[in-house]
C-alpha cells in the first residue's frame, strides 16, 4: 500500500545532474527503514511519481518497483554509482564523430558542403545506449501491476512537441480523473513507453527527438523540460496531498557570490546557460507561486475557502546546496576522449576556477566520479534536514509511537517479571 496522505514525488530534469536525486532518495529510504522498520522494504511512500527529463526515467523506475521501494532505491542508486557514459550515448570516436562532428559542421560553413552530402545529423550525441539501458532498468509492465495492488496511484512522465509546440503530461492511473488542459499544456492518458521516456529526456540539440503517436497530434517530442511552465501542476491535478520536490540545481543563488571577469561567452558557456533556464528556472518559479498561494489561502475565511477550486498544497523542496557546475569542473577529465574534444569545440574546458562551459558539460557527465560525487551531496543535503523530512512524513509522530509501545511492552513485561511473594521493603511514613 502506498502512504497517506497521498504523497506525490516531483523530480525534475537534469541529465547527468539527476544522479542527485538519487541520493536523496536513499537517505529517505534510510530515515524510513529506521522508523518503520521491515514494513519499509515493500510499501510505497509515494502514491504520485512524476517525472520530467532525466527525473522521468528515475521516476519510470521507481513506479514499475513501487510494491518494493527501498529495493527499487538500491537499483537505480548501483546503476547511478556504476555509471558511464557509454550507456547513455554513443562515446566512441565514430560515434562522436556521425553525430557530434556532422552536427558542429552544420553550425559552421561547412554547412554547405554537409548539404551537399545530404548530412542530416539529428543532434550533437547518439543516445541507442539509452534506450538498451532502459529496457534492463524500467520494466514498464509492471506498472499496471502495483496500480492493482495499490502501491502506486498514478505515474506521470512529460515531454514538449516540437510538433504542435504543446507541452504534454503522458499519465498512467487506474481510476479516470478529469484531463485538464491549459495554456499550452494538455494531459493524456496514456501506457507510458520507453519511447516517452526517451522523449522525455531528449535534451534539446544534444540528444535525437522521439515520435510519439499522441491521438490528434502526432509528431516529435523532445525535453520534458522545455515549455514546462507548471512542473508541480501534474501531481497536484493526480491528486497529490503533499509534495517532495527533489531539484537537480540550485533553487537560488546566495548573496554576495562573486563572479569573475570573462572573455565574451563561447557556445558552450551560453548553451548550458540556456539548459539552466530549461531545468532550474521554471521549477523555482512554480515552487515560488505555489507557496504564494498557500499563504493567500491561509487568510481566507472557511465560506471563501468553499468557493474556490484552490487548496493549500504542502511541499518540502530538497535541492543541492552546492554549484554543480563547480562539482563539474572537478570531473572534466572523467569524460571520455572523444567527448572531451567534441564539448572542445564546443568552448568547454580549462580546470577549478577557470574552467569553462561547466554548466553544459554537468549535464552530460555520466561517468562515475561525478556521478557519486553527486549522490553523496544529495544524501548529505537530505540527512542535514533530518527534522523537517521527518516532520513532513509524520515519521517523527510514528517514531514517537513505537517507542512509547516499546516503553510500555518494557514496562509490562517489568510487571510480569515482578516476584509477588518477594516482601516488600518497610516504608517509612512521615
Amino acid at each position: 500500500m502506498h502512504e497517506t496522505p497521498l504523497t506525490g514525488l516531483v523530480l525534475s530534469g537534469g541529465g547527468a545532474r539527476a544522479a542527485y536525486q538519487v541520493g536523496v532518495l536513499r537517505a529517505l529510504a534510510k530515515m524510513r527503514r529506521e522508523v518503520l522498520g521491515p514494513r519499509a522494504r515493500m510499501s510505497n511512500p509515494f502514491g504520485v511519481i512524476c517525472g520530467t527529463s532525466a527525473g522521468a526515467i528515475n521516476a519510470a523506475a521507481l513506479a514499475a518497483h513501487a510494491d518494493r521501494f527501498e529495493a527499487a532505491v538500491e537499483v537505480i542508486a548501483k546503476v547511478w554509482q556504476n555509471f558511464s557514459a557509454d550507456q547513455v550515448y554513443r562515446a566512441d570516436s565514430l560515434g562522436v564523430i556521425r553525430s557530434g562532428a556532422q552536427w558542429l559542421t552544420m553550425l559552421s560553413v561547412g554547412w554547405l558542403i554537409a548539404r551537399w552530402r545530404k548530412a542530416r545529423p539529428r543532434s550533437l550525441l547518439d543516445n541507442d545506449p539509452l534506450a538498451e539501458l532502459l529496457q534492463r532498468l524500467v520494466p514498464l509492465e509492471r506498472i499496471p501491476l502495483v496500480q492493482q495492488q495499490n502501491q502506486l496511484h498514478a505515474l506521470a512522465v512529460t515531454a514538449s512537441s516540437y510538433t504542435s509546440g504543446e507541452h504534454y503530461t503522458f499519465y498512467s492511473m487506474l481510476r479516470p480523473v478529469e484531463t485538464w488542459i491549459r495554456s499550452q499544456r494538455v494531459a493524456v492518458p496514456s501506457d507510458i513507453t520507453h519511447t516517452h521516456l526517451l522523449a522525455s529526456a531528449a535534451i534539446p540539440f544534444v540528444f535525437p527527438a522521439q515520435h510519439l503517436d499522441v491521438p490528434g497530434d502526432p509528431g516529435w517530442f523532445g525535453d520534458g523540460s522545455m515549455r514546462n511552465t507548471a512542473p508541480l501542476s501534474a501531481a497536484i491535478h493526480l491528486g497529490a496531498e503533499r509534495l517532495l520536490i527533489i531539484g537537480a540545481g540550485r533553487m537560488q543563488e546566495p548573496s554576495g557570490r562573486q563572479i569573475m571577469q570573462m572573455d565574451y561567452p563561447n557556445l558552450a558557456q551560453i548553451a548550458g546557460h540556456a539548459l539552466s533556464s530549461i531545468f532550474l528556472d521554471a521549477l523555482a518559479v512554480d515552487v515560488e507561486r505555489m507557496k504564494r498561494i498557500n499563504r493567500t489561502l491561509a487568510l481566507l475565511p472557511e465560506s471563501a475557502l468553499a468557493d474556490t477550486p484552490l487548496r493549500p498544497v504542502e511541499a518540502l523542496v530538497i535541492a543541492p546546496s552546492k554549484r554543480l557546475d563547480d562539482i563539474a569542473a572537478k570531473h572534466l577529465s572523467s569524460l571520455p576522449g572523444p567527448v572531451r574534444g567534441l564539448l572542445r569545440g564546443a568552448g568547454v574546458g580549462g580546470e577549478g576556477q577557470t574552467a569553462r562551459g561547466t554548466a553544459l558539460a554537468s549535464y552530460l557527465l555520466f561517468e562515475e566520479p561525478f556521478t557519486r560525487e553527486l549522490m553523496a551531496l544529495g544524501e548529505e543535503d537530505t540527512l542535514a534536514r533530518r527534522d523537517e523530512v521527518m516532520q513532513f512524513f509524520g515519521w517523527d509522530a510514528a517514531h514517537r509511537a513505537q517507542r512509547l509501545a516499546r516503553e510500555a511492552a518494557r514496562a509490562g513485561q517489568e510487571m510480569l517479571d515482578f516476584d509477588i511473594s518477594r516482601p516488600m521493603p518497610d516504608l517509612e511514613l512521615p
